[in-house]
């Protein structure tokens, strides 16, 4: 276990120039106990200077030895004046351990954090911050309730497990490519297994076998996880409503955190991003309503997933200007010098909210979320579309008594995403084009329109099969034509027979119901959220499907779940747009 001046470190790597005042000592592979025995291992990085100083945590499944390598957080907190502790996590690079993704760390942050505090260059206060999954770690930490944890930053993270391992019933493929190029090299390393031991390898492995992989059904049988990551199986054999997942949900539990929490996501990032950033505020947010200080905010920007990204001006294809980057460092570090050290910086007197409105592109200060001064706004689906062309979107409920739009949906050609391994904002047009999309368009807005908030779909569908899976997605179309997403996908999504999660005495629990064949049912979505400025000149769109590949698994319209089963079917989907069933959106809509 050496100890290392950032001297030596840095400045031979160029990173910054020697100042004295600028000595770190960090201490290697300080061994860290669980209360089951298991050690885990974490570098800690601390002013030269005598203490106490209040600590950070951050911990990680991808190699504590990088993290400072990518990102300038943990130098600038130490001379900012923090101890940082950076841990990798059970079963992960230098520690101990069997790693179960997101399973044990709830025990394993409480049992550190609380290490942390005792420490004799620490204060006693701690605080935690991280990105994607170092920020779920966070949360999972604190609802075990440590007693030394102040404040926390959890950025690009989830609020329930029904929306990260599956959305909106739908199971989320993309777990295959994070196992793949992210845990199995180390994991192979570790264990000996055959395939690639190194990142590098595992990345050219992969645009080898991703399609295949993708592609495997059942999923259960995709054998090419088996040793590597068992828990890949176990998610499967449980359904999102199993009971089994509330090791994992937040939403219920917002009163055992007693920590300043910071919400951070971008409106482009993963799907579970900004739902949960937006989620977990208005919960705890709720469940301190009566505290002078909520110690709670929101701040939201157009980018996509990663620390580096929330310093972008542009998302995908979509340009944001100047305004849209943010000093992340800044952020994390101002955050904790208010609920760590006490320093009267104003954080707590500032609006709670802050997002970026896209379109307008500026950042806007707000009192809480959704908005006080939001207007909920229907937008009904009209003329009727089909292949080639465009159905209506109107502010005026429809008069029709009998009026349906119909596709053929074949799970074995699925709609594929052509901008799948690039996130953000993509010119969507040409995927419409195909028989199995609908598109449903506005005539081109007279004045600028303002969405920010949470939107709901409501669509009433018939299938001539037992389940189907619905997309609809929100675009933005330019008057030359360009069609924008607004969001990642997963949160436009709902599996038919998962209609009824959210009701009952239990909202978290609920068991699937298969569809009876061409029976009308409507099919609610609550997921989606923006903030987006639709341009006069610009049309809203909605484009609907029922598959979106390989972002997420494909539903076989059978009954069966593509987990246990292959074998699939085609299937008529009727989207109604009339009297009866006015399937529509509710915007929500920012008066200007």
């Amino acid at each position: 276990m050496g100890k290392l001046s950032l001297f030596s470190l840095l400045l031979l790597a160029g990173v910054v120039p020697w100042d004295p005042a600028q000595v770190f000592v960090i201490d290697r592979d300080v061994p860290v106990g669980m209360r089951d025995g298991v050690v885990l291992r974490a570098d800690v990085w601390r002013p030269a200077a005598s203490g106490p100083f209040p600590v950070l945590v951050y911990r990680t499944p991808y190699d504590k030895r990088r993290a400072p390598e990518s990102y300038t957080t943990f130098r600038r907190a130490v001379e900012r004046g923090y101890a940082v502790v950076i841990q990798d996590v059970r079963g992960r690079y230098a520690s101990e351990g069997e790693f179960v993704p997101y399973r044990q760390e709830g025990r394993d942050g409480y049992d550190t954090i609380e290490w942390a505090a005792r420490q004799a260059w620490s204060n006693g206060s701690v605080g935690t911050f991280g990105l994607s999954y170092p920020g779920a770690v966070q949360w999972l930490a604190a609802l075990e309730r440590p007693p030394h944890l102040k404040a926390m930053v959890p950025a690009m993270t989830f609020s329930t497990p029904q929306n990260f391992f599956y959305s909106g019933g739908v199971f989320d493929l993309s777990w295959i490519g994070w196992i793949w190029n992210n845990i199995a090299p180390d994991t192979r390393a570790r264990k000996n297994l055959a395939g690639p031991k190194s990142d590098e390898g595992a990345r050219a492995e992969w645009l080898r076998v991703r399609e295949t992989l993708q592609r495997h059904l059942p999923l259960s049988e995709l054998g090419e996880l088996s040793e590597v990551a068992p828990y890949y199986y176990e998610w499967l054999r449980h359904p999102p409503g199993d009971p089994w997942w509330d090791w994992a949900e937040i939403r219920s539990k917002y009163g055992r955190v007693g920590a300043a929490v910071l919400n951070l996501s971008g409106w482009y990032d993963e799907a579970y991003g900004p739902e949960g950033a937006t989620t977990n505020f208005r919960g705890l947010a709720a469940s301190r309503k009566s505290q002078t200080d909520i110690r709670t905010k929101l701040v939201i920007g157009p980018w996509t997933h990663g620390v580096h990204e929330t310093t972008e001006t542009k998302s995908g294809e979509r340009e944001f200007g100047p305004a849209a980057g943010i000093d992340y460092d800044e952020l994390v570090l101002r955050w904790m010098d208010r609920y760590l050290r006490g320093r009267d910086n104003g954080v707590d007197r500032e609006k709670p909210v802050r997002i970026f409105v896209m379109g307008e592109n500026v950042w806007r200060e707000e009192d809480a979320w959704p908005l006080p001064q939001t207007r909920y706004t229907p937008l009904y689906l009209a003329a009727t579309a089909s292949e080639g062309k465009a159905g209506g979107l109107s502010w005026a409920a429809p008069r029709q008594n009998e009026q349906a739009s119909a596709f053929l949906s074949d799970p074995t050609n699925a709609v594929v995403d052509p901008f799948a391994t690039s996130s953000g904002a993509h010119d969507y047009r040409e995927l419409e084009r195909r028989s199995d999309v609908l598109v449903f368009d506005t005539s081109p807005l007279e004045r600028d329109l303002e969405v920010t908030g949470p939107i709901t779909a409501e669509i009433f569908l018939s299938c001539d099969a037992p389940d189907t899976d619905l997309w609809a997605r929100l675009i933005d179309v330019a008057p030359d034509g360009t069609a924008f997403n607004l969001m990642s996908p997963g949160l436009e999504v709902i599996r038919a027979s998962y209609r009824n999660a959210g009701r009952g005495r239990e909202p978290r629990f609920y068991r699937s119901k298969l569809l009876r064949p061409n029976r009308v049912y409507k099919l609610r979505l609550t997921n989606p959220v923006t903030s987006n400025v639709f341009e006069k000149g610009h049309r809203i769109r909605v484009r609907i499907s029922t598959t979106f590949f390989p972002h997420f698994s494909r539903n076989l319209h059978t009954g069966e779940l593509e987990t246990v089963s292959s074998a699939m079917r085609k299937a008529t989907i009727r989207i109604y747009h009339d009297r009866r069933r006015a399937s529509r959106l509710i915007l929500p809509v920012i008066h200007r």
